[in-house]
């Protein structure tokens, strides 16, 4: 890939339940070459502890086991404001919350930045480039439905984490596929996770 197709995006994880749809993603644009500014909340960490069942004491080694070791893969602390991706003036392809919980949605939503996820969010929105945001809850009550509709309203997207079935899925893997798929649609990003209508 050279320089010029290649992407730059943020990718956060939250402690919202689905994590091995946050690692997907991340695999799929690693895959690719195109480089990820990862961002993880401490609730993740726990998430990565009970679905992913990895060891989260030495984080280093836990990200190289769940990721791989790549070049461009960079790791952000959530107090690392001096990271490129908090400022408007660094360039990027945009940002994915995968899977984002209510509690992160809810601080997005309302412009709280207490956190480097939180601010590169903010930082998307403000500087109208691409936000991706994938809830994954339910039921949702009317509090989370207008934090949506607020996001929505200032340009971020909303991709809920639910799988289509058209496509005769037969595994986990076809499901966790389909999510990861629709939301490297919305990034304009080539992929075959997973057979398109009509072909």
């Amino acid at each position: 890939m050279d320089n010029l197709s290649k992407k730059v995006f943020a990718v956060g994880i939250t402690g919202a339940s689905g994590a091995i749809y946050g690692v997907r993603l991340v695999k799929a644009l690693l895959k690719q070459k195109h480089d990820v500014h990862l961002l993880m909340t401490e609730a993740a960490w726990q998430v990565f502890y009970y679905e992913l069942q990895v060891n989260i004491e030495d984080r280093k080694k836990c990200l190289n086991e769940v990721f791989g070791v790549s070049e461009h893969l960079y790791f952000h602390t959530q107090q690392d404001f001096s990271a490129p991706i908090a400022s408007g003036s660094a360039k990027n392809d945009g940002m994915i919350i995968i899977p984002c919980s209510m509690g992160t949605l809810a601080k997005i939503a309302h412009g709280i930045s207490g956190n480097l996820l939180e601010r590169t969010a903010d930082v998307m929105l403000k500087e109208r480039r691409k936000l991706i945001v994938v809830p994954r809850e339910t039921p949702l009550h009317s509090v989370h439905l207008e934090n949506m509709k607020r996001i929505s309203d200032q340009g971020g997207q909303i991709v809920p984490a639910m799988p289509g079935f058209y496509h005769n899925p037969t595994s986990m893997d076809d499901l966790i596929n389909f999510v990861v798929g629709k939301v490297l649609d919305q990034l304009e990003v080539e992929h075959d996770l997973f057979e398109r209508w009509g072909d």
